[in-house]
């Protein structure tokens, strides 16, 4: 009996392959499994870069969560150099309909936020603007690929000090999510976590107490409470807390926040470094600065490491390190640390931004204070030299 001629399985279309491989890496990012993620987008990237060529829109998708998977890991000069080049491919498309439109939004869109984290506002705004026309132009003002840039403007104008404008920005984009989602969705979170950062922004803390619980009882709900997304939202609500003298609540979440981070990102991504910051900040409220200062010069290395030395928030672990020194009556260290953060802050945000003015505030108190205590310091060097 002749064997039976074995059946060779048909051979899968390399560009379905790709897409299932792109879905399947935008699952892997949700659930905040970022090697898995950048690995699946990488081979998609690789089949359609070899079957459609390296300008074809679908290549640009990709790049796109590439991108932001970058941004996610707080790798910021892969991620610009991705979504520029998603930018690139997309103009190069022109009009070619709706799906071609969004990519354009959300390459826009994406590159000026990780210019923001970057500290490079000026850059950033332009792009959103343009951003918010196109999508405004081709889906609508009420369309959720609007409330998402209108989200991220308010964003920025909370860094840049323009509050109003941020506020009036999240509320549409709040009224938008809401009618299309409902008020329940994990998208309805975001903006109530940031209207917390808004008002924690403005002093008006209790207003923003309200929104951060809001944000993280929605989040942890839809999420569970090991995503770093809900670790956001109590790392945010710890600091609204910490500013109210409710420390104790504020401190569990910052240390569940930073177990997260860790867990998820490695101790060197930039939240991490954000909430060492702030639970320094808490600590030392408390009165124990021997154990504010190590989590300050943690938090400062990552972030010099992961930003640059002249980024904005920089200056700010700069500025609560120096804060601490002088309350230690470690004035002569405190002084350079103080006029680094003022000199980054000025460049990066203008004479006029709060940060500003209260680091400026900051030093002149120290100078004040090295002042008075000059005669002190010469009469005990002089007591020195004589006992030689």
């Amino acid at each position: 009996m002749l064997p039976k001629p074995r059946r060779s399985k048909p051979r899968r279309d390399p560009i379905q392959i790709a897409v299932e491989l792109h879905d399947q890496a935008l699952e892997a990012r949700s659930r905040a499994r970022l090697a898995r993620a950048r690995s699946l987008c990488r081979r998609s990237l690789k089949i359609l870069e070899k079957e459609l060529g390296p300008h074809h829109p679908d290549v640009a998708n990709v790049l796109n969560c590439l991108a932001g998977v970058h941004d996610d890991c707080g790798e910021h000069g892969a991620a610009v150099r991705l979504f520029r080049r998603s930018v690139a491919i997309l103009e190069r498309a022109g009009a070619d309909g709706p799906d071609v439109e969004r990519l354009r939004v959300q390459s826009l869109d994406g590159l000026a936020g990780v210019l923001r984290a970057q500290g490079r506002y000026g850059h950033a705004e332009p792009l959103l603007r343009r951003a918010l026309a196109l999508a405004e132009k081709n889906f609508g003002r009420q369309s959720l690929d609007a409330s998402t840039v209108l989200n991220n403007l308010a964003v920025l104008y909370k860094y840049t000090g323009r509050f109003a404008d941020a506020r009036r920005h999240y509320q549409r984009a709040l009224a938008i999510i809401e009618k299309a989602l409902g008020p329940e969705h994990p998208e309805v979170a975001t903006i109530y976590h940031n209207l917390g950062g808004l008002e924690h922004a403005r002093g008006r803390f209790a207003r923003g107490e309200t929104f951060a619980r809001r944000s993280l009882r929605i989040r942890k709900k839809a999420l569970g409470p090991h995503h770093p997304a809900v670790a956001a939202d109590a790392a945010a609500l710890a600091a609204i807390l910490d500013a109210q003298g409710k420390r104790e609540e504020a401190e569990r979440l910052y240390h569940w926040a930073v177990a997260v981070f860790e867990r998820v990102y490695g101790p060197e991504h930039y939240e991490v470094a954000v909430n060492l910051n702030n639970l320094a900040a808490l600590r030392h409220a408390k009165g124990e600065p021997a154990e504010a200062e190590p989590l300050y010069r943690r938090a400062l290395a990552i972030k010099e490491k992961i930003l640059g030395p002249d980024h904005p928030d920089v200056a700010m672990t700069l500025n609560n390190l120096a804060v601490l020194h002088r309350s230690q009556g470690r004035l002569a260290e405190a002084e350079p640390i103080f006029r680094r953060a003022l000199s980054i802050f000025r460049k990066a945000l203008g004479a006029r931004h709060p940060k500003v003015t209260t680091c400026r505030e900051n030093y002149a108190d120290l100078l004040r204070q090295m002042k008075r205590a000059a005669p002190a310091v010469k009469r005990e060097a002089r007591r020195r030299r004589s006992r030689r």
